[in-house]
């Protein structure tokens, strides 16, 4: 049976499959003027056809033929990639309903009964190749609509981020000894969170996602330094200790901002965040807000600007807090010199249980040598 017809049929392509020549010829003729038509006389072969080109739009299906039935054929088909969507309609001499449910509930589409009726079966071929194009045509619109979304989702994170980071930024350069600590300290929470995931006291915070929004938020730590007096900020030396208790306030400074942000954003209505998270961009600015107002607090209590103690600090502040107090002992500011990787090790390790988290330093000691190469990587001066 060829394959080419009368100008102005149909585009679709048709699979015939039947071991008997005869059937296949009067299908086959039936179809032709209004389809491409393609023919197999067995299931292997109708297996091969089905998988090259022109792929077809709907295969014909006898079932009782040797060696390879048609219930076998359409098994194999549903299990290529290539050919699953294929609609497969049962054209067979067993006309006993068993007989065409089991058909049915194997995937067909449909299932005609010999001798054919010329009529019902163009109509059935014509309804099946609608519904063919109807379902690729909402399959194309879904593809398109999920990339389309998904795009605007990645613009939308990146217009975030590059608005997130430039307000970190912001607070970095007023503070000029800073130099690469951003980098830093969101490289060394990153390895301290990859460190934990497993382990049992921290994996319920530390999922993937929950990874993600820690990192992002990280370099929001410091952002209430914007509202510190330039001399302050900016002394070249050592501050005195009422110095130290205004530039102690950047944690609250930062915070409340943050706070003022998710407000506006929810009007004030407290039940509505509590809806909200979970879902939406505001965990981001929620995680933000425990580590701007958390990373200066002690696992005794000692720290500031709540005097929260051991648990009761949120685990991003506590993460926070060891990656910011290594990158100032190793980093040289005007009031002191860089300290030495192993003085910096030993002095994390006298602030166990006292300043940190136990768990957390045990962590930091696991992979101390990816902290001195992230020290390196960002070294200031570099980019």
């Amino acid at each position: 049976m060829g394959e080419n017809g009368a100008a102005g049929r149909s585009d679709k392509t048709i699979l015939v499959v039947d071991d008997t020549g005869e059937n296949l010829t009067v299908i086959g003729g039936l179809l032709q003027p209004f389809f491409r038509v393609r023919v197999a006389n067995s299931g292997m072969r109708a297996l091969k056809v089905a998988r090259s080109d022109p792929r077809p739009d709907l295969i014909l299906l006898d079932v009782m033929m040797p060696e390879m039935d048609g219930y076998a054929v359409l098994a194999e088909l549903r299990q290529d990639p290539y050919t699953r969507d294929i609609p497969v309609m049962f054209v067979t001499a067993m006309d006993g309903d068993q007989d065409e449910e089991y058909g049915l509930s194997l995937g067909a589409v449909d299932y005609i009964t010999k001798p054919i009726r010329p009529a019902i079966l163009l109509a059935r071929v014509r309804t099946h190749l609608e519904l063919k194009d109807a379902r690729d045509w909402l399959r194309d619109q879904n593809g398109y609509l999920e990339g389309e979304v998904s795009r605007r989702m990645r613009e939308n994170d990146l217009i975030k981020d590059v608005s997130l980071n430039a307000l970190a930024l912001l607070a970095e350069k007023r503070d000029n000894e800073t130099g690469n600590h951003l980098y830093r300290t969101q490289a060394y929470v990153e390895a301290l969170m990859q460190q934990l995931q497993d382990h049992p006291r921290f994996r319920h915070a530390l999922s993937a996602a929950q990874r993600q929004l820690i990192a992002k938020a990280a370099p929001l730590h410091d952002i209430g330094k914007v509202g510190i007096p330039d001399q302050i900020l900016l002394k070249p030396a050592r501050l005195t200790p009422e110095e130290f208790e205004i530039m102690k306030t950047h944690s609250l400074i930062g915070a409340e901002a943050i706070e003022a942000a998710i407000e506006r954003v929810v009007g004030g209505d407290r039940a509505r965040l509590d809806e909200l998270q979970g879902n939406t961009p505001l965990d981001f600015l929620v995680v933000a807000r425990h580590i701007a107002l958390g990373h200066h607090e002690k696992w005794d209590g000692s720290g500031y600007p709540q005097g929260l103690r051991g648990d009761a600090i949120p685990i991003p502040a506590r993460l926070m807090a060891l990656a910011d107090v290594f990158d100032a002992l190793t980093c040289k500011r005007h009031y002191k010199k860089a300290f030495p990787l192993e003085q910096a090790v030993a002095l994390l390790v006298e602030g166990r249980g006292t300043h940190f988290d136990p768990d957390v330093v045990d962590a930091f000691l696991a992979i101390q040598d990816r902290f001195a190469d992230i020290a390196q990587r960002y070294a200031d001066g570099t980019s």
